[in-house]
């Protein structure tokens, strides 16, 4: 059995269903500790919710040498249904060249890989030529409020300085090492209640129907080009994701209608520029509205630099593929570290099977990014040597 996947089958084994984890950061802290590494615990939250997170790093002996951070998650999705998997999802188990179980994919894999690509990494290069550090979290998967958030609040009042970050989720499409995020958009919420007046149905002039009112505004706003995206984003999109009114009865005209609607957003558009536009039509239709807005994340890009560079190497190196670099998908904790580190990226094995029943990763992908993740330290060593001998 490989180094890799002896850590995987691990941490898999381990149940931590978001926020618990299951002292799976005890047993990545206790591995990084034994190769030099300082470990801090930072662990928030209310204590019957309390969030796990480990930073840990490993100074190089130059006082201006640059931070390389592998950063994660140990927290994973519930099961579901146990009777619908095949095997009990935290007890490894291999079938058709797969190993599987929850967290599988998203993302104990990458932790594996990370962690035993720096061990082979400080076995040939023990003054490593710039610093290493992890920012692990049990909160990604959750409300995401208490873990990489708050670490990373806590690195900037203390003045860390970040330049360099692989996020391990799984942004691989069909092989292994075909996609790499190198940006994600923003996500911003809101929640709108639309004020009507409740009445009987049979007498709608002595009511007023915020269902019926709403719907212009409604069928504007579908239409609207928030803007046109650009070389790295697709073109922001806002989505209604629920409509809930009425009390139940058929002939209850309600008083009140609540819509959930979200913003996936590009660097083309900020935040309060979004909220205004979206407020403007509300008034021009003159509804009586209240509104809470929610700002999940911002949108960030990592345009080709040190990092993508290594990385696209590597990649090349271990597959033959030229991997293409996207910002597609959802948000992950990224979001939160590329407010203080000016290059982020996202890499790790293949999505097909994140968050599904019977979650699995390919036996044979567990030490190929193990390889990819050795490569990029190995790269950037190299790069960072001559450009200080230079």
């Amino acid at each position: 059995m490989s180094l890799t996947l002896d850590l995987a089958e691990q941490l898999i084994a381990r149940p931590s269903v978001t926020p618990d984890d299951a002292q799976c950061l005890t047993l990545i802290g206790e591995r990084l500790t034994a190769i030099g590494f300082a470990c801090e615990r930072m662990d928030h939250g209310p204590e019957l919710a309390r969030v796990s997170n480990l930073w840990a790093i490993k100074r190089s002996a130059n006082p201006d040498a640059k931070t390389l951070v592998f950063a994660g998650h140990t927290d994973v999705v519930p099961t579901g249904p146990l009777d619908k998997w095949s095997s009990d999802p935290f007890t490894p188990t291999h079938r058709d060249g797969k190993l599987f179980g929850r967290g599988a994919s998203d993302m104990k894999t990458s932790l594996a890989a990370m962690v035993v690509a720096t061990e082979e990494f400080m076995q040939v290069e023990s003054a490593a030529s710039f610093n290493l550090a992890f920012l692990l979290t049990s909160d990604e998967e959750g409300p995401s409020v208490d873990g990489t958030v708050k670490v990373v609040e806590a690195l900037k009042a203390r003045g860390d300085i970040l330049h360099w970050c692989i996020v391990g989720e799984p942004t691989s499409v069909h092989r292994m090492g075909d996609m790499v995020k190198n940006g994600r958009r923003g996500t911003l919420s809101g929640k709108l209640t639309v004020k009507g007046l409740q009445g009987h149905i049979a007498y709608p002039q002595l009511a007023r129907n915020p269902i019926h009112m709403l719907a212009p505004a409604l069928a504007e706003l579908t239409a609207i080009e928030w803007d046109k995206g650009n070389a790295f984003f697709q073109p922001t999109s806002w989505q209604v994701s629920n409509i809930h009114a009425g009390t139940g009865a058929n002939n209850v005209i309600p008083g009140e209608v609540v819509v959930d609607f979200n913003f996936r957003f590009s660097t083309e558009s900020t935040a309060e520029d979004l909220q205004q536009k979206l407020e403007a039509v509300l008034k021009k239709h003159q509804l009586d509205y209240a509104l809470k807005w929610t700002l999940g994340g911002l949108p960030f890009i990592t345009t080709p630099g040190d990092l993508l560079e290594v990385v696209q190497q590597s990649i090349l190196e271990n597959t033959g593929i030229h991997t293409e670099l996207s910002t597609t998908g959802g948000t992950s904790d990224a979001r939160f570290i590329a407010q203080i580190c000016p290059q982020v990226i996202e890499f790790g094995p293949p999505n097909d099977s994140i968050h599904q029943i019977d979650e699995f990763v390919r036996l044979s992908d567990i030490d190929g990014l193990k390889n990819i993740y050795l490569g990029v330290l190995t790269r950037l060593q190299q790069r960072t040597l001559s450009t200080a001998g230079a």
